[in-house]
């Protein structure tokens, strides 16, 4: 019995001083942080953080628009009178020249037309030339010849007007381009206005663009300007301003300019949507890189690498920013040329939390963004 009693109380002390032991280690572990290195004062395990150095840089100023692309002469060839085809001349996607023959329309009475107005001429021709030599011996009276000749000129005015009758029934190209898509053949019947062929000239298409009635100080004629296309890329075509509208839009206070782009290859097409910048000029402003820039509702912020005593802290910025250009965003506000930044892994990162600098270190890269004058990209790399 007394030896159970001993067993006993010999655990009890033995889990008395296991318990004291652990509250002894975490009093000590606390104390050892020491006041304000928690959560916001520069303490904890340090946040392993890239670097950028706000610096001044050019941006360009830019009008950027949307477009829609033309040929520089584009048409609907139609027939001006209700008739059937009898032959097509062209083959989809031809080029073809100006007065081109395209499509031939049946003409079986306007060809008796020629045929009967020529025969009118040739009558009235031997008509004039026997009243004529017959006025001349003085057989005639020379009132006989005047009307004969009258009688020949009708008659050729005639056989005019019958060949252009019958050559309304050929249908030809009004200028050099390319036929688009067709579906008409010998036998079709055609009505007046119904499209027979499409006909674009577009080895330099035409963009017509509005523009913002206040731009138009900085616009002129012969502007140069480049100009995108989803199908393309980022590939640029360069053109120019051919031509600003007499009037402004009195709804949406705009006005058109149409630009002129050189098309070799047929590459742009009429009805491509456009999107046009034109250079304003260029301006230096403050800068960050994108990674940088955190954006929350309307606003804009940053992280500040600000030195403390026993370390970097991440100190939260509200900026104000301008233009996107090349990776970096203006920053019109808020921080001043050579301020230090975190660059990268913001997500991580809340107001006034301990980190630590990545790469080769915040004094060398202040030195060097000061150098060259221009935002620093961002440093990766172990902690220091």
């Amino acid at each position: 019995m007394i030896k159970r009693h001993f067993f006993l109380i010999a655990a009890g002390v033995v889990l008395f001083l296991m318990v004291v032991a652990v509250i002894l280690r975490v009093t000590l572990g606390a104390g050892d942080k020491g006041p304000g290195r928690g959560p916001g004062g520069g303490g904890g395990r340090a946040q392993a953080v890239s670097e950028a150095v706000v610096a001044v840089r050019p941006f360009s100023d830019e009008i950027r628009v949307l477009g829609v692309a033309r040929g520089r002469r584009s048409v609907n060839v139609t027939s001006a009178t209700s008739q059937l085809i009898t032959r097509v001349l062209f083959t989809d996607g031809q080029r073809v020249a100006a007065g081109t023959p395209l499509v031939e329309l049946q003409s079986n009475e306007q060809d008796a037309g020629v045929i009967e107005a020529r025969a009118n001429v040739a009558q009235a021709e031997r008509a004039y030339e026997r009243y004529r030599q017959l006025a001349e011996r003085g057989v005639a009276p020379r009132v006989m010849a005047e009307d004969a000749e009258t009688a020949l000129a009708t008659a050729r005015a005639s056989l005019a007007a019958a060949q252009a009758r019958l050559g309304d029934r050929v249908i030809r190209a009004p200028f050099a381009g390319v036929i688009g898509l067709t579906s008409v053949t010998p036998g079709t019947y055609v009505s007046p206005g119904a499209v027979i062929a499409t006909l674009d000239d577009t080895d330099v298409v035409r963009v017509d663009f509005p523009v913002p009635e206040r731009y138009l100080g900085v616009l002129r004629t012969g502007t140069p300007l480049t100009a995108t296309i989803d199908a393309y890329g980022d590939e640029p075509f360069t053109g120019r301003i051919a031509l600003i509208d007499t009037r402004v839009n009195e709804q949406t206070r705009s006005v058109t300019a149409r630009a002129e782009i050189p098309n070799p290859g047929g590459r742009i097409r009429p009805g491509m949507a456009v999107r046009v910048a034109i250079q304003e000029g260029q301006r230096s402003s403050i800068a960050a890189p994108e990674a940088a820039v955190q954006y929350e509702g309307a606003g804009a912020f940053v992280y500040r690498i600000a030195t403390r005593e026993n370390g970097s802290v991440a100190q939260r910025v509200v900026v104000e920013t301008g233009a996107v250009e090349g990776g970096f965003v203006e920053i019109i506000s808020g921080l001043t040329a050579g301020d230090h930044i975190v660059g990268s892994g913001l997500n991580r990162i809340q107001p006034g939390a301990p980190i630590s600098v990545a790469g080769a270190g915040r004094q060398q890269g202040q030195g060097q963004g000061q150098r060259q004058g221009q935002a620093a990209p961002a440093r990766t790399g172990a902690a220091r």
